[in-house]
C-alpha cells in the first residue's frame, strides 16, 4: 500500500490588508515596504489557487504545509489565512507548522494558536509543539521554529524545551514500525546568517541519535534536497519554493512536492515528484526521483 504525502509552503497569502499607522510602529514597517515595492509583484493568488487545485487533483492522502501563510502578521491577515487553509483540506488531512512571518511580531504570535488550532493539534488532542499525527504507517511530527526577530532578521529557533519534548517523542517512535516525517519551517542548514535556524546543530545531533525518515521545510523559497548522515543512514531533507511565487528572477516559481511512501522487504521506499510552474503559467512535472 502506498501513502501519498503532498508538501507545499510559504503561500504568503495576497493581497495584504492595508495596515493602520499604529501597525507599522514595529518591524512590520520594513515588511510592508518590501511588500509594496517588490513582493506584491511576485506572490499571486491566481498562481496559488492553480497550484492548490493541481495538488488536490493528485488526491494525496495527506498534505503538509510548512509555514508563512501571512506576510507581516497583521491581525486582519489571519481569518483569510484560516479560510484558505480550510480550502486546502480539513484538519484531519492537512498538517501545519508556522513560519517566521506568521510570528512576525510578538503582539500577534498568539494568533497562530488561536487561528490554526485544528491544524497544529496532535492525535492526543494536546496543543503545542511538537505534535504527533499518525496516518496509516506514517508518523507526522510538527515542530515550530516561528519566533519574532529583530529587523532584517528571519532566523528561527526551537529552544531547549521543545527539543527535549521532541527527543522524548522520537524515543517512543524508535521501537515502532512507522515512516517518520518531521515538518519544520526553517531548513536544517543555511548559508544565510540572518535566515538560519539558530539551534540547527543541536537539532541535527538529536536526529542523529533518533533519526526520522524525511524532513520537510520551506523558508528559502527554493527547491532543495540535502541529506543528514546518521548511524542508520542518511535522512533526506527537502525544501520547496513559495506556493504563490511567479516571475521571481531570484528564486523558482511556485511548486509542490509529492512523496509516494511504501514499505518493501528491505525497508521503506519513498518516491519524490515535483510539480509546479516553469517559465510559463502551466503546471508540469519538474522532477521525479527516488529518495529512499
Amino acid at each position: 500500500m502506498t501513502f501519498t504525502l503532498a508538501h507545499l509552503s510559504d503561500p504568503h497569502l495576497p493581497p495584504l490588508p492595508k495596515p493602520r499607522l499604529a501597525d507599522l510602529a514595529s518591524k512590520r514597517l520594513l515588511g510592508y515596504l518590501n511588500w509594496t515595492r517588490n513582493r506584491h509583484n511576485i506572490h499571486r493568488r491566481d498562481i496559488l489557487d492553480a497550484l492548490v487545485a493541481d495538488l488536490q487533483a493528485q488526491r494525496p492522502d495527506h498534505i503538509a504545509v510548512t509555514g508563512d501563510l501571512v506576510n507581516i502578521a497583521l491581525a486582519e491577515e489571519f481569518p483569510p489565512a484560516r479560510q484558505w487553509l480550510d480550502s486546502v483540506g480539513p484538519p484531519d488531512r492537512v498538517s501545519l507548522v508556522p513560519g517566521n512571518h506568521d510570528a512576525y511580531v510578538a503582539a500577534t504570535a498568539p494568533l497562530i494558536a488561536e487561528t490554526f488550532a485544528d491544524y497544529i493539534r496532535g492525535d492526543d488532542g494536546a496543543a503545542g509543539f511538537p505534535y504527533l499525527r499518525r496516518r496509516d504507517a506514517v508518523a507526522i511530527i510538527g515542530v515550530s521554529t516561528a519566533v519574532p526577530t529583530a529587523p532584517f532578521m528571519a532566523t528561527g529557533w526551537l529552544g531547549d524545551a521543545q527539543r527535549a519534548r521532541l527527543e522524548t517523542l522520537l524515543q517512543r517512535l524508535d521501537s515502532e514500525r512507522a515512516f517518520r516525517v518531521l515538518l519544520i519551517h526553517h531548513p536544517l542548514r543555511s548559508r544565510s546568517r540572518h535566515k538560519r535556524l539558530t539551534d540547527s546543530a543541536e537539532l541535527i545531533a538529536l536526529l542523529q541519535r533518533h533519526p526520522v525518515d524525511l524532513v520537510l521545510h520551506g523558508h528559502d523559497h527554493v527547491h532543495a534536497t540535502i541529506r543528514i548522515d546518521t548511524p542508520r543512514g542518511p535522512i533526506p531533507v527537502v525544501g520547496v519554493p513559495s506556493a504563490s511565487a511567479f516571475n521571481d528572477h531570484h528564486r523558482p516559481s511556485a511548486a509542490y512536492n509529492l512523496f509516494a511512501i511504501s514499505e518493501a522487504n528491505d525497508g521503506w521506499r519513498c518516491e519524490h515528484r515535483i510539480r509546479g510552474f516553469g517559465d510559463t503559467e502551466t503546471i508540469t512535472d519538474l522532477q521525479d526521483a527516488r529518495l529512499l
